[in-house]
């Protein structure tokens, strides 16, 4: 194919060209004439999956023979003679690492607490792959000098020393791949110089960024038949410019340092870089002033000479569009505007960004349209439905159970899968939740589900279920250190079981689909490797567990559209698409900003031969040249994110700074950029506009028919009655009710009900002589019982407590003198009364009812919270008003009519006692003022009204949503309105 050259073969092809459809058009130009069996004899390596999947199908598009398509990484699998082992699985190694970095923490604790053992194991692994790539011993990192440096860096040296056995042959540790891949890149090397290959050996797309893979291609250059082919050469860069790149400290960032490290080390000038083919960049002008806009920092003073001399601005960014959206959800919608249009447009376009965050906002913006865009990176697979179940049992392992743990286990979609019982499985849960886990403080135990399953003895099965349920599903978490294999196989066993079900077999559907085979092979991986991986407690493993998870994508299985693709930026040299979309060009994202290396500083790696942390950003600036040359090009990026302003891309600030200062023609040219954006922005804000403005709700006041209307309320549905009677309707019409929170948290209501306990039962058994010095004693002996039983957490049972003893010796001595002249009837009584004029029945629970030494009765309240003041138990809260009209007509259970000499409330906290003297004439005059209320409740023309007299307006209502509180404010005009006729 090639003619000798003495020098090394090296080609390119410009930036705006198509690389994949130049490539194959090159090679096919120069194999014109020949044989076609000789297109077979040409070995052909390329640097990633996609770009071998598309230059095969564009080989495929015509009849003829293929070369040998290889991926370069692949040569780490290639099997070789036996002095080359097989690489270790990484997994091992990172296990291997943990058990080392686990053991130094023991003797150094300071270093890092020991959750951090994997993440950190990751990081050396990460950091060992460098070393071996490029061909860095641990012997170097030995002769740093580090006594100018802080202290950190000596102690990370020190710390390294670990990794030490791993490079030395002699240590009997098998190779990891990327050691392999330089052992083989070595041997095959070795084997070329004693015999060079007579056929021809290419290696297109690869910037040589690793050690190894330059290693390589340094070789292919210079075969006989051998040749590299670079992708997105910029041929508009100026020899001076060029030399300017050698110096890695200020120029690794810059787009082309790689190719003019990669010539150095060939000898070879960027003269000698030959055309690939004869295919011409689509935007010739455009990658001129983008070449200009990158040049490297110490020669942006060309910008005043250069810039001013550039001609035709305009032609160069006629197929530009800058969108400048204030927020990410803005940037998302535009995008998924510029997508649909393409589709409408039969125009292919690639959404291109590492902003993984806003590629999902753009997906579910596409939702609206039934559009699936074809994602090479995929989804998370721990968001996955089967990485989330695993999730999900690796905390049943370490943590006690929870109830909102339990529900979010048995409503997971492949939980119960394995028979034909699912649902019955989610009937039953439902139930469960309603019946058994909401509102309780605690989660019920074998004995209690079963108890609550044979209620239903009509299905025999839910008892089956329920013993499932508590011997799987409520497991006890594990305790101690275990080896991981039984870990591991703990872990898989409760995963099987629960997805099986009671009454299935296999394991569901669990491993089912794309998600589930991911998954299923990084379990056997992990499984293959447990054995080097020690003891661990379950919270470690968990940990271990969803770090080894979280590595993994899965695409979606569904048939995506053709002609919408999101890409990462590696894959903008595989290009193909009309028109292209750079996303999320913001400083930290496009770039992504180097992380803080824990191990090695700038210096550190310089002097070893690692490379820098700004090899990322050229890397990603190349990928960035190669994708803004495309002919049609949008870029966008938000203003702001959730927290504060954002700094744009420093690619995008060169550009736009370089053409503010041209000229007129520049500045003009930039502002039609940022118009053209604007009119997407407004698009996509146009399309959440409604077609219509909707007028916001009136104040409701239903009226529903009378037949409907409650014929019962308790004392406090009088009180929300005059309060809020919208809440009423919503409660006794609409039998609407809000749930119970799913587990009873320490809140205002378990207080209220645990104080109420504890007095109670203190009054119920306070003897007849009793002794005022043991009486609080006796009292916080009860309290200490009671929230022993009902307050779980440690932390609130001792804050309630200390809270009674501070109430204990005002209650007590409140209580002694009340039982000087009255004695405790009744606690927790149900009361009520029937009227017929009109139909009508009270009924009330009254915490405590005395006996007056004279014959009367007298009614308190425990109140946990202020107490109403006279004017609001005379006009609202009438409560224990309405409990005296009760017990005066008799309606208390053991308790003959009486008058009703007082009310009061006995107010805990504060301690306050708020006390009001009845006579028959106010109790008479109570029940006029109810009856009258519940006669107006009986005429169409009155409405329930929402809101109507809250004590503050602050106070949120259960059913304030329904009533579409917020479009109305507690001043508007309720507006009558019948329903349900």
């Amino acid at each position: 194919m090639f003619n000798h050259s003495p020098t090394a073969r090296v080609f390119g092809v410009p930036l705006g060209v198509d690389f994949p459809k130049a490539l194959v058009h090159g090679l096919r130009c120069r194999m014109e004439g020949r044989p076609p069996h000789d297109m077979a004899r040409v070995e052909l390596f390329v640097n990633s999956r996609r770009m071998l999947n598309r230059v095969q199908g564009l080989f495929d598009d015509q009849p003829g023979f293929v070369p040998r398509l290889r991926l370069i990484t692949d040569l780490a699998q290639m099997p070789l003679d036996s002095s080359i082992p097989t690489a270790v699985a990484p997994l091992r190694r990172q296990l291997e690492l943990h058990q080392l970095i686990l053991a130094l923490l023991e003797q150094e604790p300071d270093l890092a607490p020991k959750s951090a053992a994997f993440d950190l194991a990751d990081s050396v692994a990460t950091l060992m792959d460098e070393m071996h790539g490029e061909g860095v011993n641990p012997a170097a990192l030995e002769t740093l000098d580090v006594q100018d440096m802080s202290e950190h860096w000596a102690r990370s040296l020190r710390f390294l020393s670990l990794i030490n056995p791993f490079f030395d042959p002699d240590a009997g540790h098998a190779p990891d791949a990327e050691t392999r891949q330089r052992m083989v890149v070595s041997k095959i090397i070795e084997g070329w110089r004693q015999s060079p290959p007579d056929h021809p050996i290419l290696i297109a797309g690869s910037t040589g960024s690793r050690g190894t893979t330059a290693l390589l291609m340094q070789a292919v250059a210079h075969l006989p038949q051998g040749g590299l082919i670079l992708p997105g050469i910029d041929t508009d860069l100026p020899n001076q410019t060029w030399h300017a790149l050698e110096d890695a400290l200020s120029a690794e960032d810059h787009p082309q340092y790689r190719f003019a490290a990669l010539l150095k080390r060939l000898d070879i000038s960027k003269s000698d870089v030959q055309g690939w083919s004869d295919l011409t960049p689509v935007a010739p002008v455009r990658n001129k002033l983008i070449s200009l806009a990158l040049r490297p920092a110490p020669v942006t003073d060309q910008w005043q000479i250069e810039g001013r001399q550039f001609e035709n601005v305009t032609k160069a960014t006629e197929g530009l569009t800058l969108v400048e959206a204030q927020k990410p959800r803005d940037e998302a919608q535009a995008i998924a505007a510029l997508l649909r249009r393409s589709v409408e447009d039969g125009v292919s376009v690639a959404l291109i960004t590492p902003d993984r965050n806003l590629t999902r906002q753009v997906s579910a913006a596409l939702d609206r349209w039934s559009i699936e865009p074809d994602d090479s990176a995929g989804r998370p697979l721990a968001l996955s439905a089967p990485g989330r179940f695993l999730r999900q049992i690796t905390v049943m392992m370490c943590e006690a159970p929870a109830a909102d743990r339990l529900l979010a286990l048995l409503k997971h979609p492949l939980t119960n899968t394995g028979g034909e019982a699912r649902g019955d499985h989610l009937r039953w849960t439902r139930d469960l939740e309603l019946q058994v886990l909401r509102g309780s403080a605690s989660v019920p135990d074998r004995q209690a589900l079963l108890d609550w399953a044979h209620k239903f003895e009509e299905e025999p099965d839910r008892a089956i279920w329920a013993d499932w349920v508590a011997k799987f599903c409520l497991a006890p978490a594990l305790e101690g250190e275990l080896p991981l294999p039984d870990l591991l196989a703990h872990h898989l066993d409760l995963t099987h079981e629960v997805a099986r079900g009671p009454s299935g077999d296999g394991t569901g559907e669990l491993w089912n689909r794309a998600a589930g085979q991911m998954c299923q092979e990084i379990v056997s991986n992990l499984t293959e490797n447990a054995s080097h991986g020690g003891d661990l407690s379950p919270l470690a493993y968990r940990d271990l567990f969803r770090s080894i998870l979280s590595k993994g994508e899965v695409r979606d299985p569904n048939t995506p559209h053709s002609g919408v693709m999101f890409w990462g930026t590696l894959e903008a040299r595989v290009q193909g698409a009309e028109r292209v979309i750079l996303a999320g060009l913001n400083d930290g994202i496009w770039p992504e900003l180097p992380g803080p290396d824990p191990w090695l500083n700038r210096q550190m790696r310089m002097q070893v031969g690692l490379p820098l942390p700004e090899r990322r950003v050229g890397l990603s600036a190349h990928d960035f040249q190669q994708a803004i040359a495309t002919k049609e090009v949008i870029l966008t990026r938000s203003v702001k994110d959730e927290d504060s302003e954002t700094i744009p891309s420093r690619w995008l600030n060169r550009i736009c700074n370089l053409m503010a200062g041209m000229s007129s023609e520049g500045e003009q040219a930039l502002k039609d950029m940022r118009e053209r954006g604007a009119q997407w922005l407004e698009f996509a804000r146009q399309i959440d506009q409604p077609n219509a403005t909707i007028p916001p709700e009136k104040r409701p006041s239903p009226s529903p028919p009378l037949s409907t209307r409650p014929r019962q309320l308790s004392a406090t549905g009088v009180t929300k009655l005059i309060r809020d009677p919208f809440a009423v309707y919503a409660d006794k019409v609409l039998h609407l009710r809000a749930l119970d929170p799913l587990l009873r948290g320490s809140d205002a209501l378990m207080r209220g009900t645990v104080l109420h306990d504890v007095f109670e039962n203190y009054v119920a058994s306070l003897p007849d002589v009793p002794d005022p010095e043991q009486e609080q004693d006796r009292l916080r002996q009860i309290a200490d019982e009671i929230l022993a039983e009902h307050v779980p957490n440690l932390a609130t049972r001792i804050l309630w407590k200390a809270r009674i003893d501070r109430i204990a010796p005002w209650f007590v001595q409140q209580e002694l003198l009340r039982r000087d002249f009255s004695h405790n009837l009744e606690n927790e009584i149900w009361g009520r009364t029937k009227f017929d004029d009109p139909d009508f029945t009270l009924v009330a629970k009254a915490d405590r009812i005395d006996r007056h030494q004279d014959g009367s009765l007298r009614i308190y309240d425990y109140k946990t919270g202020a107490p109403p003041n006279e004017k609001q138990q005379k006009h609202f809260d009438k409560q224990l008003l309405l409990e005296a009209v009760i017990a005066h007509a008799g309606g208390f259970e053991n308790i003959n009519a009486s008058s009703v000499s007082l009310v009061s409330y006995i107010g805990l906290t504060p301690q306050k006692e708020v006390s009001t003297d009845l006579a028959t004439a106010d109790i008479e005059s109570t029940k006029e003022e109810l009856l009258s209320l519940i006669r107006a409740y009986n005429d169409d023309a009155q409405g329930y009204t929402s809101r109507r007299a809250m004590h503050m307006q602050r106070f949120a209502g259960d059913y304030d949503h329904l009533a579409r509180y917020g479009e109305w404010d507690d001043s508007d005009t309720p507006v009558v309105k019948e329903v349900g006729r």
